[in-house]
């Protein structure tokens, strides 16, 4: 924010036209975080950006715009006159604080996964809605706006660019989920059971109920927090409803590596005709996706966090000429960031700036 701006005081600031209230709820988690930072880096016009969370996060100081501000709790009152409310949140959180949110009148964009079966939300992914063409009609009354699933996103959007130049006969994709899917409770969670294994100790586990550290798992145990099934039917779920149908679905198998951060998949295709490495990769190259030639150093999680693109590299099956596999790793929290704030902007045309509720 420019000095002007900051000179003209917040009373001022809030009647200039051009600026939004934002509210992040679930401001002290993983993905909470990477909104506040993505929002900065979009320059999305907002005069003030409330951080709220939970009570255990209350107080908490984080920096936003380089400045200082504290995490408040989250209130009915915090959200009168709130244009976009972000739900970084986990599901119970969203569930039990959405209802007041849609009463105040400010525009939900759910990050959480929580509201997709609430009447009238809509799961949407503005990356595949470019690729296809779509043009999206701005809803005039709130509704729950749900972003797509990251993995969804990326497989859709290779397939899509694949599709584009050779027809995709068959889709096979293998998907290694970080633990911080799970916010800081999985990353501790894993952190813990490391230093625990090295010690001798007994294990944790209070979110995965198995070990995770120095394992590959395709499943948790009973006591788990939630399903690793569950992750891959919302894959499907929600790549079927942002695909449209114009993009062959895929066989999803997901499994959980001991790894704290970022998406990794391993996507075979099987086409019609003969790879064309050389045409595959002109179709894949564009917006969001970066490719990686066999010189450099391989797509994997570390070089690919703190990005917002998808880091590709092509390899020919060497028992198929007509199938070619493709290794793609995402950084999943700023994935989710980046496609939750620019479902924020696509919704700004039916919330005109600077008006006050």
């Amino acid at each position: 924010m420019n000095s002007n701006i900051k000179s003209a005081g917040l009373a001022n600031l809030e009647a200039m036209p051009g600026f939004y209230r934002v509210a992040i709820v679930g401001a002290g988690s993983l993905k909470g975080k990477d909104v506040a930072e993505v929002l900065e880096q979009r320059n999305f016009p907002s005069s003030e950006i409330k951080l709220l969370d939970d009570d255990e996060a209350t107080g908490k100081l984080e920096a936003l715009k380089d400045e200082v501000t504290f995490i408040q709790s989250i209130r009915s009152e915090q959200f009168e006159k709130i244009d976009f409310t972000f739900f970084a949140s986990d599901a119970k959180s969203t569930r039990r604080n959405w209802k007041q949110v849609l009463k105040a009148g400010s525009s939900i964009v759910d990050l959480s996964y929580a509201l997709e079966n609430e009447s009238g939300a809509v799961v949407r992914a503005p990356w595949i809605e470019r690729q296809l063409g779509q043009t999206i009609t701005p809803e005039l009354a709130p509704v729950p706006v749900v972003a797509a699933d990251p993995l969804a996103v990326v497989l859709g959007l290779l397939i899509l660019r694949m599709k584009a130049a050779v027809p995709v006969k068959r889709a096979v994709a293998t998907v290694f989920l970080p633990v911080s899917e799970f916010g800081q409770k999985g990353m501790d969670e894993l952190h813990e059971q490391t230093v625990n294994l090295l010690s001798f100790q007994p294990l944790p586990k209070d979110i995965f109920d198995v070990q995770v550290a120095f394992n590959l798992i395709s499943r948790y145990g009973e006591k788990a927090v939630s399903a690793l099934s569950s992750v891959s039917e919302r894959i499907l779920r929600h790549y079927k409803k942002i695909t449209d149908s114009q993009a062959t679905v895929p066989s999803v198998q997901v499994l959980q590596p001991p790894v704290f951060h970022g998406n990794a998949i391993s996507l075979n295709l099987q086409l019609e005709n003969a790879v064309d490495i050389a045409k595959i990769s002109s179709a894949l190259a564009g917006e969001h996706i970066s490719l990686t030639p066999s010189s450099e150093e391989a797509p994997n999680n570390v070089n690919a966090a703190g990005q917002g693109d998808i880091l590709v590299a092509l390899t020919p099956d060497a028992s198929d000429d007509k199938s070619v596999w493709l290794w793609a790793t995402a950084d999943n929290l700023r994935v989710a960031a980046s496609i939750g704030v620019e479902l924020a902007e696509s919704m700004a045309a039916a919330r005109p700036r600077g008006k006050i509720q």
